[in-house]
Order: C-alpha cells, then structure tokens, then sequence
C-alpha cells in the first residue's frame, strides 16, 4: 500500500522534469538557429549562396565579380537571407562586423569606371541606376529616408555634385551618395596623422576592409589595408551614427558597384559577417586575381622562350621579316579612293601616334563627346594638339561624315576650336584639333578647387561664344547648327578666350534651305522645346541653348541643379523667379561677391531669359544678340510676367500664330511688345 502511494506521488515530478527538459531543448534549438542565422564567413566564393544581380557573378575560380569589363553597366550582390538588426521598429540596432578583401582592376593603372559600396538596405530588388549611382540609388530613391539605406561607399571618381572630395576616397553614405564623412583611402600605422599611408584603390592590388558598429558606442568605424597586414588600431573613419532610426528591422546586406565607359572590374575575394562579434577571414584560403596567375604565366612563358631560344637561331631572318610585316601593320590605316580629295586634312596614324607617345596614359586628358581625348605634340611642326579617339564599327555613311569634317575643318574663326584634320583605321577615328591649356569652362565654374573666374573674363567668354555662333549661323558659306552648346563644349586658351569645340552633332546645311529633322541629340537641360517635341535642330534651338549658357556662366550653377535635400532645381525657372521677387541680381554666382557691373549682370540674365523663350520665333538671332552684348541697341523692356504668359500659352496652343515675329535683324525687334506684356 506505502509503495503504490509513493508511485502515485513521482508521477508529476517526472513530468515536471519531462516538461522542463523539453523547454530547454527547444531553446538550444533556438539559439543554434540564431546563431546560424547571425554569422557567415565566405573564404572564397565557389558554390557560394548569393543573391546576384545586373552582371555580377561567381567565376569558376572562387571569385565574386561585381562587375566585368562592361561600359555602362552594374552589379548587385547580397546574402539571401536578411537578418534581425532591430528586435522592433523602436529598438536599438545590434553591433555588428564585417570584413572583405576586394580589388579594383581597370583597363587604365590610374583611373577607372565609378566604384562600389557595401550596404545595408531593407531589399535585394535595390532597381540602382548605371554610372554615379553606383549601382545603389536611382533617380527616384536617392536622398529619401524612407530608402533606409546605410553603404560604405569605395569610390574612385570625383563627382562635384555628391562634393567628393577627391577620386579616391571612402565615405559613409546614408540615404544618399553625400557622404556623412569621407577620408582620402589609406591606413594609420600609428596614432599620429602623419603615421598615415595613401592607397590607390584602382591599383589593381587586392585589399581588407573592416566595417563595425558599436550599438552601444553608437560609433561606426571603416578600416582598410593592403592584403596580409594587420588590421590597423586607428580606423580610417570613425564616426558617431545611431543606426537604431535609419535602418528597418530586417535587413539584407551585400555590395553594388557600377560601371561608366572606362573598362573595369570590381572583385570580392572573402567575406565574412557576424552580429554582436567579430568577423575573421582565412587570407590563406582566397582565391587568386586572374591578374596574378596571368603574371605567373608569363613569367614561366618567358622562361620557356628563353631556354627555346638557342634552337630557334635559325629562324632569326623569318623572325625579323614577321617584325617587319608586324610593324607596318601597327601603323596600318584605312584608305578609299574616295579620301583623295581630302588628303591635305588626313593625318597619319604614325604622326599621331608618336605625337601622343602610343597614346600614353599621361597624355590622357578626358572624354569628350563619345570618345576619349589625348594631348600630343606634332613632331614635324611641334604644335601642340588634342586628338579624339573615337571607335566605330559601321563604314556605312562614313563617306559623308568625313566629308562633313573636312568641311568643318574649314571653319576660320578666332573663337571657334580649329578641326585640324582627321585619321581612319579599322575600327577607330581620329579628330585633331587645337590643343586649349585652360580646359573646359565647366571645370572653372563648377570645382572649387580652381580660381573664381572674375566678371570680367565671364563677359569676354560670353561675347566670344556668341561671336563664334553668329559665324557659325549667318557668317560661312554655309549655316552650321551646332546642337550642342554648353559650358563643357567650350575651351579656354592660354589667356582664357573662348572657343567654342566639339562638333560631333553639328549638321551643315546651304543657306535658304529647310532644316530637317534628326533624331533628338543634345544635353538635357539645354534642349529646346520645340526641338524635343519635333525633334528638328534649327539656329533657334541653338539660341535656347546659349540663353542656358548664359544663365550657366552668371549663375555659377548647372541647368538642373540638385540641391542638398534632395530637390531639383531648373536654372531657368530659379532665374526667373529671382527676378519675379524683383532680385534678379540675386541669382549671380555669389563667388563674384560685390566684384561685378550691374548694368552687365542684369543685361546676361535678362538676355538668357530672353534666348530661352518658348516660343522658337520670340527668340533673337544671334546677329541681334551680338547687337544687344556690344551695346549697340538696349535690350527691350521686359518683364517676368510676361513669360510666364508666354509659357503657357506656347503649352496650350502649338500653332504659335500670335507669337510669329519679323525675322529681320532691325533693332526694332517684333519681341519687344511681346515680352512687354503686349503694351
């Protein structure tokens, strides 16, 4: 009886223990569960799980390729899985660490396409734009908090309009490419700044970076170093970030990168992440740059050549008559019957190509229009020279195009960059022209590492451009529509004259005839209306965007402008509106400070206005605006209103018939009582 009694009473202490042992299972289950989802380490990525998109890839070598040598292009990729940086919308973010090696391999040793980030965001379907997006932002996204996104941005392009401080440099970037703090890229060996080392991250060299967050700290640090070396005590950039508000509470982690026209490649070799510790890799396991193992192959190429070359003796005549043959081909050039007639404008591809020294990179100056360009010496006359290299595959209309360079190339006038003559081979096309040791006017208007141009030389630039398209439009044999007039497209000599280059647009037609319509070229911001709409380039068009050109030159700004919260900005608009809050003056560029004519100013802006009127026919020819800058005749009273009026009628009715105005270059100009207000 006492034993069934002492039976009975175990029975809910045995449960008792069965129900706890089960609860305790469950939690190590758990536990193991988080812990697997809260680290990974990737020494090498063959067969690795990730989430790719764009062009990125996993070569059969282990390596991640964000990108791979394509113009234009980007790549994306992430972990697949998200992870738990946030118990709730208003709980503090995790610490966490991460750690990657990477390298930067460009078709250039000095400068590449843009570079690539490592982000934290809240989806893997991240839609980034191509060029300076990095692969990260678009258009609609880029500066919204309501993005969440968090990157560390490895750049390797100076971009003014995210204020980068240099083309290589790496940055912390929340919701945007403005970096909140940005370091020139190197690594401290000690405490002190001077213990600081510069590295180049398109030297092709691969390299460990370390990102960590202290969510106690609330301190985000950034550490980079060359491959092997200790990770250095004193981060790169350290700042003090409350990620807790910017990041959501499941967030996916990876890298984008982007890729513009210079040809480059983004590697990740390693990588390894871990929340609440530390991230370690095993630099012993990573996979080789094909750089590397092409290297060793070449070296053992060339041994092998060198222990052949007894036996290969008598080949020596076959091999120098290869030479021979090899060497004429280099210079090889493309040549028709049909060039003949052009001869006296036709370089040599040898004159060029001692002249820029096998187009060297330390003669390359930059693209222009749909190539990029050199400096040379001509070594039988010794003028300096810029050449233009431009690729092409398709011999169809070439014979026309030459023809239209050639009669470019005739073009004689003091403010107007001389195209001296041109090259053909397979492939390639190259434009000589007049070397300009100042540059482009955008570089001095835009980077505030150069002098301020003074009002002075901005109104000589001004006449100067208008005097080189008055001869373009009325003065030549024939009219040349140029298509594409901005701050960038004209060059400053040695004593800052203007000169108005690139004619890679331009179309030439006989005086008296009908222009015809093309397919819509130019840059957003200078294009015309009524050339978007009917896609036909006349001297019109060429008038709207040199009225953007003065408004650029007066205002130091660019056409479309973002500002740092985010929002657009038209020139033409903000001018405008200065000028309806009856401050025109107000919207000069505020670097010239009190050291300008008013009189001067107001005519620039004013006339800018005018040259950017809707309506085509409203605008003045550019005989009547060389009559306006020289003070000959005043400009007409004007008035915003006015166009404003104009705007939206030109939108409501296309007819334009009350806006047609006499095409006479008389100083009574028709325009006047329209944009009075119709007094």
């Amino acid at each position: 009886m006492l034993h069934q009694i002492s039976s009975v009473s175990e029975q809910p202490i045995m449960a008792s223990l069965l129900l706890k042992n089960l609860v305790l299972l469950a939690l190590l289950v758990h536990l193991r569960a988080f812990a697997a989802d809260s680290e990974f380490k990737f020494d090498g990525f063959r067969g690795a799980n990730l989430s790719l998109d764009g062009i990125a890839r996993l070569s059969d070598e282990g390596l991640l390729l964000l990108t791979n040598r394509t113009q234009q292009s980007k790549g994306q990729a992430f972990y697949p899985s998200a992870f738990r940086f946030k118990t709730s919308e208003s709980a503090a973010a995790h610490s966490f660490s991460t750690t990657f090696v990477f390298a930067i391999v460009s078709e250039y040793p000095t400068i590449s396409s843009f570079g690539f980030t490592f982000c934290l965001s809240p989806t893997k379907a991240l839609h980034g734009g191509i060029a300076n997006f990095l692969g990260l932002f678009n258009s609609t996204n880029i500066n919204l908090a309501s993005n969440h996104i968090v990157a560390v941005e490895f750049d390797t392009v100076e971009t003014p309009e995210y204020k980068d401080i240099d083309d290589n440099h790496v940055g912390i970037d929340i919701y945007g490419l403005i970096s909140n703090n940005s370091h020139t890229a190197g690594y401290y060996t000690g405490d002190s700044n001077r213990d600081f080392h510069n590295l180049s991250l398109v030297s092709g060299q691969p390299m460990q970076a370390w990102v960590e967050y202290d969510g106690k700290k609330l301190q985000l640090n950034v550490t980079i170093a060359p491959l092997g070396q200790q990770k250095p005590s004193r981060p790169l950039l350290s700042s003090e970030i409350d990620l807790s508000g910017m990041i959501s509470e499941d967030v996916f982690i990876g890298f984008t990168a982007s890729e513009g026209n210079i040809l480059t490649t983004h590697y990740i070799l390693g990588w390894s992440f871990k929340m609440d510790g530390n991230a370690t890799l095993d630099l012993t396991s990573l996979p080789k740059l094909p750089l590397i193992a092409e290297n060793k192959k070449k070296s053992w190429t060339w041994i092998i050549w060198l222990s052949l070359s007894l036996v290969l003796a008598l080949t020596i005549t076959g091999l120098i008559i290869s030479y021979i043959v090899a060497r004429r081909m280099k210079f090889a050039e493309l040549r028709e019957e049909w060039e003949q007639e052009y001869g006296p404008h036709r370089f040599s591809y040898k004159e060029l190509f001692q002249a820029t020294e096998g187009f060297k990179d330390k003669h390359f100056l930059g693209f222009g229009g749909f190539g990029s360009v050199y400096k040379g010496v001509l070594p039988s006359s010794k003028a300096e020279v810029a050449v233009k290299k431009i690729s092409h595959q398709s011999r169809q209309g070439m014979k026309e195009f030459v023809a239209e360079i050639v009669s470019l190339g005739r073009l004689r006038h003091r403010n107007l960059v001389r195209l001296l003559g041109y090259c053909r081979r397979e492939g390639e096309l190259f434009l000589v022209y007049d070397f300009m040791h100042n540059g482009s006017l955008d570089k001095h208007l835009f980077c505030q590492r150069r002098p301020c141009l003074d009002w002075n030389q901005r109104f000589r630039i001004i006449k100067g451009v208008a005097s080189g398209l008055l001869y373009l439009h009325e003065e030549w044999v024939k009219v040349v529509i140029h298509r594409d007039i901005k701050a960038s497209n004209v060059l400053l000599d040695s004593e800052f004259n203007a000169r108005l280059g690139d004619f890679g647009l331009a179309r030439l037609y006989d005086h008296g005839t009908d222009f015809q319509t093309t397919h819509v070229m130019g840059t957003m911001g200078y294009l015309a209306p009524e050339l978007v709409r009917r896609g036909k380039a006349t001297t019109c068009s060429d008038v709207y965007a040199f009225g953007v050109f003065l408004l650029e030159v007066a205002c130091g700004k660019r056409p479309i402008e973002l500002e740092d919260y985010g929002e657009e900005i038209v020139l033409v608009e903000w001018v405008l509106e200065c000028w309806k809050n009856g401050d025109i003056g107000g919207a000069r560029d505020r670097r010239l400070g009190e050291e300008y004519v008013m009189e001067e100013m107001e005519l620039v802006l004013k006339l800018g206005l005018l040259c950017c009127h809707p309506v085509d026919r409203a605008r003045p020819s550019m005989r009547q605006v060389m009559h306006f800058l020289n003070g000959d005749f005043c400009l007409p009273q004007l008035t915003p209103s006015s166009l404003n009026d104009d705007v939206l009628d030109s939108i409501a009715d296309e007819g334009f018939d009350k806006y047609v105005v006499s095409s006479s270059s008389s100083a009574s100009l028709a325009t006047a009582s329209l944009l009075s207000g119709g007094r």
